[in-house]
C-alpha cells in the first residue's frame, strides 16, 4: 500500500525524564496508509513517544502538528477501564463515543469473542492483565481512525489471534503505528522502520529484515566517517603544536576546523546485551511426568500426560488461551499439584523460572541490590563475574544500577528480572511467555544463549519467530485435554496441523503423535499385535542401538547447530552457503530418523516393563 498525503508531522520534539533524555530532537512524519514499525531498546522511550503522537502526553520541547479533522485510535500499554461500566460498554463506547448501539454491539461481541472474552457484559475488574489488553485492543481497532497506534499489541495474542490480526490489519485502510517484539508480525504489517537509538529517531523505508541491512549500513558509514575525522584531526593538531597563528583568513579556517574536529560528537559504538554461559551441571535424572491430569471444574485442562525430559531438550508449548499451559509449567515446578499422576524432580535439577510476572522485583530496591539478592557473583564460561559486572552486560550502567526499579520502563523491569533468573544459574529453564516486553536486541542475544544453554528448556511463548527459532519440539493442547507431539519448531506444527486438516477422516495427524506414554515416546500406540512369544528384553542388537542412541541425537543436534551458525557466516557466499544447505538438510534427515528410532526402542523398553 502506497503512503499518500502527510497527515501528522514531529518537530523538534524532545522528552527528558529529569535523570535522563530519552530523546532529543526527533524530527519525521507519518503520511495516509503508512504502516510503521518502532523499535529500539528497552527504555529508550517507544511507549513514551506513541503517547506524545497519540496527544496523551505533551512533549517537553517540540511539536506535534495533525492534520485538521485527524482521528487517532490509541491501545497504550496499560490501558484503563472506566469505573462502572462493561467490557462490552467500554468497547462500544469508544467506538460510537456513547453508550452501545445496536449497530455497533454485535461486531464488538464478535471481537471480543475472537480474543477469548467470553463474557462481553462482565466488569473489567475481574479480568486478568492479558485479558483486560484483549478487551482494549478490541475497542483500539474498532474505532474509526485514520491512525491506528498500538502498543504491544500481540502480547497476550495465542497463536490463532495473531495471525487474525495480522490479516486484519493487513485490509485496514488507514496508517498505522505500532511497537512490537513480534518479528514475524513486524515483517508481515510493517513497511518502514523507526528506531530511536542514543535519544535519535532514524527511518528506514521497508521491512524489518531490510532495517537490519541498513543499520549495519549506517553503522558501517558511520565507523569510517569518524576513522577520517579521527585522521584529520591528528594532522591538524600535529600543524596547530607547531605554533600555528590565524595571520591569514585561510589560516583561520584551518584552526576552525581544528576546533570543530576537537569538538565533534564521536559516533558512541553500539552497546549489546551481553549474557555469559551460567549453569549448575544437570545429573542423570532430570524431570519425569508420569500420568499427571489437571482440571478445574468439568474443564479437563490435561490429562493422563507421561513425558521424561531429555538433557538438552528444547520444547515449545502451544495452545489457546486458558488452555492449561502456565498451569502444566506449575505442575512441573511442583507449584500446583495434579489431581492424578506425579512428578519426579532429579536431585541435580536447579529450576529456572522466567514468569509472565515480574516476580520478586523489589520496587524500593535499586538495579544492582535487586540482582545482590540473588548472588554476588556467577561462574560463567568467562570465569567469575560480579552482580555489577553482569547488569552492565545487560546495559544497566553505573547510574541506572543505582536507580530505584520503580523508576525502569516495563521492558527494563523484565530485562533486570531475566538477569535475576540467570544470574541463579538454573539447568533447567521454564520460559513463560518471554518475548512479552522484551526488545528485539534482547530477544536476539537469548537466543543466542539458549544455543549454548547445557540444560533443558521448557517455554511457552506466542512468538512464532522464537519457536522456530529456539525450539525443537512442539506440545499442542487439543480441545480433549490431550497433548500432541511435533518434532522441529512452529512453522513444521503449522505445515503438519494443516495437511492434517486437509486430509480430515484419517486418524491422527501425521507427523503429530499423542503424548501419554512417556519418556519422549508416542504412548504406546499404534503397536502392531503379537503373534510371536512375547519378548521379556531387548536382543543384544538394540540393546547396543539404545545404549548409544541418544549420544548419537545430541551429536547430531549440535551438527546442525554448527551448520546453522556456519551458514549465517557464509551468507554473501552462495557457494558455501548452498553446500551447507545441503549438509545440514541431510543431518536434519538423519536426526529426525534417529528420534524417531529412539521413540520406538523407548517404547519397545516401556513395554517390557523397563527391562533391558
Amino acid at each position: 500500500m502506497a503512503a499518500g498525503s502527510p497527515i501528522l508531522t514531529i518537530e523538534n520534539i524532545g522528552r527528558d525524564l529529569g535523570e535522563r533524555v530519552i530523546f532529543d530532537g526527533v524530527t519525521t512524519g507519518i503520511a495516509e496508509g503508512e504502516r510503521i514499525g518502532l523499535i529500539g531498546v528497552n527504555g529508550t522511550g517507544k511507549s513514551t513517544l506513541l503517547s506524545i503522537i497519540a496527544g496523551e502526553i505533551e512533549p517537553d520541547e517540540g511539536k506535534v502538528i495533525r492534520r485538521n479533522g485527524l482521528r487517532i485510535s490509541f491501545l497504550s500499554q496499560n490501558p484503563v477501564f472506566t469505573p462502572g461500566r462493561s467490557v462490552l460498554e467500554h468497547v462500544t463506547g469508544a467506538i460510537t463515543g456513547q453508550e452501545a448501539h445496536w449497530d455497533t454491539e454485535g461486531e464488538a461481541k464478535a471481537v471480543l469473542q475472537r480474543f477469548g472474552i467470553q463474557d462481553p457484559h462482565c466488569d473489567p475488574s475481574i479480568l486478568s492483565g492479558g485479558q483486560r489488553k484483549r478487551a482494549a485492543l478490541a475497542a483500539a481497532i474498532l474505532t474509526p481512525c485514520d491512525l491506528l497506534i498500538l502498543d504491544e499489541p500481540t502480547n497476550h495474542l495465542d497463536h490463532d489471534m495473531i495471525e487474525w490480526l495480522q490479516n486484519w490489519l493487513g485490509s485496514f485502510p488507514g496508517a498505522i503505528l505500532m511497537v512490537t517484539h513480534d518479528r514475524y508480525f513486524l515483517d508481515e504489517v510493517a513497511q518502514t522502520i523507526w528506531e530511536i537509538d542514543k535519544t535519535k529517531l532514524y527511518r528506514y523505508e521497508g521491512s524489518y529484515a531490510v532495517y537490519l541491512q541498513k543499520k549495519q549500513e549506517r553503522m558501517e558509514f558511520a565507523a569510517a566517517a569518524e576513522r577520517k575525522a579521527a585522521a584529520l584531526y591528528r594532522q591538524d593538531l600535529a600543524w596547530m603544536m607547531r605554533g600555528a597563528r590565524a595571520r591569514s583568513t585561510k589560516q583561520k579556517a584551518h584552526i576552525q576546523r581544528f576546533e570543530e574536529l576537537r569538538d565533534r560528537e564521536k559516533p558512541e559504538e553500539e552497546r549489546q546485551v551481553a549474557i555469559s554461559s551460567a549453569g549448575t551441571r544437570l545429573g542423570g535424572k532430570t524431570v519425569e511426568l508420569k500420568g499427571v491430569s489437571k482440571k478445574y471444574g468439568d474443564h479437563v485442562l490435561f490429562r493422563d500426560f507421561s513425558y521424561l525430559f531429555l538433557k538438552k531438550d528444547r520444547i515449545g508449548i502451544i495452545g489457546p488461551n486458558g488452555c492449561g499451559k502456565s498451569t502444566l509449567m506449575k505442575v512441573i515446578l511442583g507449584e500446583v499439584l495434579p489431581d492424578s499422576g506425579s512428578v519426579e524432580v532429579g536431585q541435580t535439577v536447579k529450576f529456572g523460572c522466567f514468569s509472565q510476572e515480574n516476580e520478586g522485583l523489589v520496587e524500593t530496591e535499586t538495579v544492582l541490590e535487586n540482582v545482590r539478592d540473588i548472588a554476588e557473583y556467577i561462574r560463567t564460561d568467562d570465569g567469575l563475574i560480579t552482580a555489577a559486572a553482569m547488569c552492565e552486560q545487560f546495559l544497566f550502567d553505573g547510574t541506572l544500577q543505582y536507580t530505584p526499579v520503580a523508576k525502569l520502563s516495563g521492558g527494563e523491569k523484565r530485562r533486570l528480572y531475566l538477569l535475576r533468573v540467570l544470574m541463579g544459574a538454573p539447568n533447567v529453564l521454564i520460559l513463560d511467555e518471554p518475548t512479552n516486553d522484551l526488545d528485539l536486541q534482547t530477544l536476539r542475544v537469548l537466543e543466542d544463549y539458549l544455543d549454548h544453554f547445557g540444560g533443558i528448556v521448557i517455554t511457552v511463548s506466542h512468538d512464532r519467530h522464537f519457536l522456530d527459532r529456539v525450539v525443537t519440539r512442539i506440545f499442542s493442547f487439543e480441545p480433549d485435554g490431550t497433548l500432541l507431539q511435533s518434532e522441529g519448531g512452529y512453522e513444521e506444527y503449522r505445515q503438519r496441523r494443516k495437511k492434517a486438516e486437509e486430509t480430515a477422516g484419517a486418524e491422527g495427524a501425521s507427523g503429530l503423535r499423542e503424548q501419554s506414554g512417556g519418556g519422549n515416546a508416542s504412548g504406546g500406540k499404534g503397536k502392531k499385535p503379537r503373534t510371536e512369544r512375547p519378548k521379556t528384553r531387548l536382543s543384544y542388537k538394540e540393546q547396543k542401538e539404545y545404549d548409544g542412541i541418544e549420544a548419537l541425537i545430541d551429536e547430531l543436534t549440535e551438527r546442525s547447530q554448527r551448520l546453522s551458525r556456519e551458514m549465517e557466516e557464509a551468507a554473501t557466499d552462495f557457494v558455501k552457503l548452498q553446500a551447507l544447505s545441503e549438509e545440514k538438510e541431510k543431518t536434519e534427515a538423519e536426526l529426525e530418523e534417529k528420534i524417531e528410532r529412539y521413540m520406538e526402542l523407548q517404547e519397545l523398553v516401556e513395554s517390557l516393563g523397563g527391562n533391558t
